[in-house]
């Protein structure tokens, strides 16, 4: 299949204007296929030649202004169309399409809980071209106006309002010029909540096995788009312009969610079936606010073409988190973002595969779509986090909704955009743009703190790194009460970096923290007072926000090799039991776990890692025994499991069904207690399947995929890899769980012999199922546990010889930079301290 080039585009562009798509899709015709008619009108602005796009099972037949064309002339996926002559045309085409298991174009599932079927589009980047034919690209922009034959008991949603006419057909409205890749069908016997605000219809819908859990949360979601609504409509002059507003939570969904106007689709792990932190329900809220600022950043406004992805993806995400601090109950999302989102953007921006924010081009779509990584959301938000701080909000807010007024439904460049914004300020917008989106890498800023006269200090930041930065240092004292152990914020002084001169800052502190606040992005390292204050003192600190900054630097001077492992791991022991955010307790032991206890200590010190945090869990847990903050309990106990060494506790929970004092096991944590009990080899196929037999949902069958490939048994570890790399009958999500089954640390023996096998049958698979199981059999099955140079030569040879595709590729270099960092931090250990960390 051909991808599309930039150039091709743009060459398209000038060609052609596109008015109208009438689709018709016949969901009726069988478990394999489906029915696509399309007929689109557009005008040839000068006679030449140009291409639609489709990938067809079978093309049955194709019309130009009502001459045949020949289905023979398809050419992977571009059917030519030559000869056009300037003026108006009307193409029609008639295909069989095929379902996909893989969440590209039109996914079909079936509830293994009820034997229903659903199915719905993920039309993003270019795979509208496997539902309907199309000139695929983002500023070509149509009128899309869909019917769909469907099954008689299920429902049909779309962009716009739908309306059942009778013997299972329904028509939606049509859409305002929109983008090929915003078109959205989803259809099947939902379960559907409805309401209205401010007049507009708002739905929300998932599978009928997961109607209880829709029910129980109905109003919270309500909630949360209703606040984030109104705030939206606060900030932005322009309306929103779509008839209506449903969210389907739909089955094996490959992203968070998709941004399609007026039907947001959201993976349904959002329906909790299970126990969830309240940082898990903020993590939901901030996807749904999310999706929504899409709506104009995105819908309304489109980027010209896929270099200005962070048009999109960055402000969405800045918006996200910003609108729900404002307008909900989750007012503390800032420390969220730190802890979950940022040190996305921070490994991402130290790779090989680093990018600007906003790219000089990207020269086709195979390449623009590994550029939704870590950069274009986490490092993209934060550079406009910093803008804000920068610019003010008020001249921000005036610059974009200049922006949306110029460019409504139409297309945007970063020019455009950076234009938008000087005309709302005297600032050199045009110069920090420079310097924050065309530029790649992570600075560093280190404090200095010199003496002066009469016990006096001055402080000088220096910086790794070439971007301005507008940030605060925190002054902390001890706090000499009572009880002791508390800091006390002296004064926040605010800098703009490059100094002119070093900054008076009276008496030395105890700590000095830069970029408290979090309002810009960059690495922030300790003088060594203050670092030996924050191992003594860090749960002292007052905000959770400035903590999760103290966090990030600990966890930066790791991966660095500044920081010895184990002193990271103390100081969780030490202070993570004292900490009241969750987002916080979820970030340090999620780093401790995969990133320390998996990679970053030698297999012979990784034992003693597991001690420290099972012992770290058992203080959270003990610590939590009142009751009054199941959250916190839910994550030591899931943690708990997780780094279990010896499986006679979390046995004992499965067999009882509950821990001692709560929770109760719920469907998740049975699961999560069998994969370890699997990994240690404390179970069998046996209970695996008792337990699927309990639990057939799809969850269900993903727990027992990953429990099954974790059996430390050759022939499971041999089925396992059959169903992965020999077989294509796995879907995208029980792919993804027989690969987090598959290695573990504690079978690396075992599994030594398919760390070779890896590369080749990568490659092939990969090749074969396209980007989205490329991207999982990267990200997912790459044996991440073999930190050895054995692997890293294996994998640098796989990258020179065996061409992966674009997708593979981009996973490997990431994951192989990882291992090499892995390695360093494995070498690098010493007993001393950084002089600076």
């Amino acid at each position: 299949m051909s991808v599309l080039t930039r150039d091709e585009a743009q060459t398209r562009a000038e060609l052609l204007d596109v008015h109208r798509y009438t689709i018709e899709l016949d969901l009726t015709s069988g478990d394999d296929t489906f029915g696509s008619r399309t007929a689109i009108r557009f005008s040839a602005r000068a006679d030449g030649d140009t291409f639609v796009e489709v990938k067809p099972a079978e093309l049955r037949s194709v019309t130009l202004d009502g001459q045949p064309l020949d289905p023979e002339a398809l050419d992977g996926n571009r059917l030519p169309l030559k000869n056009l002559t300037a003026g108006e045309h009307e193409l029609r085409v008639h295909a069989h399409m095929r379902y996909s298991r893989t969440g590209e174009g039109m996914h079909r599932f079936t509830d293994p809980t009820d034997g229903e079927t659903y199915v719905y589009t993920q039309l993003f980047l270019d795979d509208v071209q496997r539902v309907f034919a199309a000139f695929d690209q983002p500023d070509l922009k149509a009128v899309f106006e869909l019917s769909v034959k469907a099954p008689e008991d299920w429902t049909v949603l779309a962009n716009g309002i739908t309306e059942h006419t009778g013997n299972g057909l329904w028509q939606a409205a049509p859409t305002p010029l929109i983008s090929t890749y915003l078109v959205a069908v989803a259809a099947g016997p939902w379960h559907s909540v409805r309401t209205e605000h401010r007049g507009l219809p708002f739905g929300i819908h998932c599978r009928r096995s997961l109607a209880p859990y829709l029910d129980t949360d109905a109003d919270e979601l309500f909630e949360i788009t209703r606040q984030c609504y109104d705030r939206y409509h606060e900030k932005f002059d322009e309306p929103y312009p779509f008839d209506s507003y449903d969210q389907a939570f739909v089955p094996e969904f490959n992203a968070g969610a998709m941004e399609n106007p007026g039907l947001v689709t959201f993976r349904d792990e959002f329906v909790y079936r299970s126990a969830v932190t309240d940082t898990e329900r903020q993590t939901r809220a901030m996807v749904i606010a999310h999706e929504m600022a899409h709506m104009w950043f995105g819908d309304v406004v489109t980027l010209k073409w896929w270099d200005d992805i962070w048009l999109n993806e960055s402000f969405a995400e800045y918006m996200g988190y910003q609108t729900l601090t404002e307008a909900t109950r989750f007012t503390d999302t800032w420390t969220d973002f730190g802890v979950a989102r940022k040190s996305w953007g921070y490994d991402a921006d130290q790779r090989p595969s680093t990018h600007p924010v906003a790219p000089e081009a990207v020269d086709d779509t195979a390449s623009a779509l590994l550029n939704f990584d870590g950069i274009s959301y986490a490092k993209g938000a934060s550079a406009l986090r910093q803008l804000v701080a920068w610019l003010g909000e008020k001249d921000f807010l005036a610059g974009i909704n200049t922006h949306f007024a110029r460019h409504k439904f139409a297309n945007a460049t970063l020019a455009d955009f950076i234009d938008n914004l000087a005309s709302a300020t005297e600032r050199d917008v045009h110069a920090w743009a420079d310097a924050w989106l065309r530029t790649t890498g992570v600075d560093t800023l280190t404090p200095r703190v010199a003496p002066g006269e009469h016990g006096t200090c001055a402080l000088t930041v220096d910086r790794a790194g070439s971007r301005p930065h507008r940030i605060a240092a925190g002054l902390y004292d001890r706090d000499l009460g009572d009880d002791g152990g508390h800091l006390v914020l002296r004064e926040r002084l605010h800098l703009d970096l490059p100094q002119s001169a070093p900054h008076p800052i009276g008496k030395r502190p105890a700590l000095l923290l830069l970029n408290d606040g979090d309002l810009t992005y960059a690495k922030v390292r300790f003088d060594p007072e203050s670092f030996e204050t924050v191992r003594k003192d860090l749960s002292g600190l007052p905000e959770p926000l400035t903590r999760a900054v103290v966090w990030n630097a600990l966890r930066d001077a790791v991966r660095d090799g500044e920081l010895a492992p184990a002193a990271y791991l103390e100081t969780a022991r030490a202070h993570l039991p004292l900490e009241t955010d969750l987002a916080i307790v979820q970030g340090v032991l999620a780093f401790a776990s995969t990133h320390i206890a998996d990679r970053y200590v030698t297999p012979e010190e990784r034992p003693a890692a597991l001690a420290t945090l099972s012992e770290l869990c058992r203080d959270l847990i003990r610590r939590t025994e009142d009751g009054d903050n199941p959250g916190l309990r839910l994550i030591a106990v899931r943690h708990r499991i997780d780094v279990a060494a010896h499986p006679d506790t979390i046995a004992a929970w499965l067999a009882d069904g509950t821990v001692p004092g709560g929770p109760e096991l719920d469907p998740e944590l049975r699961w999560r207690v069998l994969a370890r009990l699997a990994v240690l080899g404390a179970t069998d196929e046996t209970a695996v399947a008792a337990e699927l037999d309990r639990d057939p949902s799809a969850t269900g069958q993903e727990g027992a995929a990953r429990c099954r490939a974790a059996l430390p048994d050759p022939e499971a570890k041999a089925r396992a890899w059959e169903a992965m790399f020999a077989s294509d009958e796995l879907s995208n999500y029980l792919f993804t769980a027989t690969a987090a089954g598959f290695w573990q640390p504690e079978q690396a023996d075992l599994v030594r012999e398919y760390v070779p096998r890896y590369y080749a049958d990568a490659v092939a698979v990969a090749d074969r199922r396209g980007p989205a199981i490329a991207g999982a059999v990267g990200r997912d099955a790459f044996p991440a546990h073999a930190v050895d140079t054995d692997n890293l030569r294996l994998g640098e040879e796989c990258l020179r010889d065996a061409d992966p595709v674009p997708a593979l590729r981009r996973k490997l270099i990431d994951q192989l930079d990882d291992l090499s960092r892995a390695l360093r931090v494995q070498g690098s250990r010493t007993d001393q301290e950084p002089q600076n960390t």
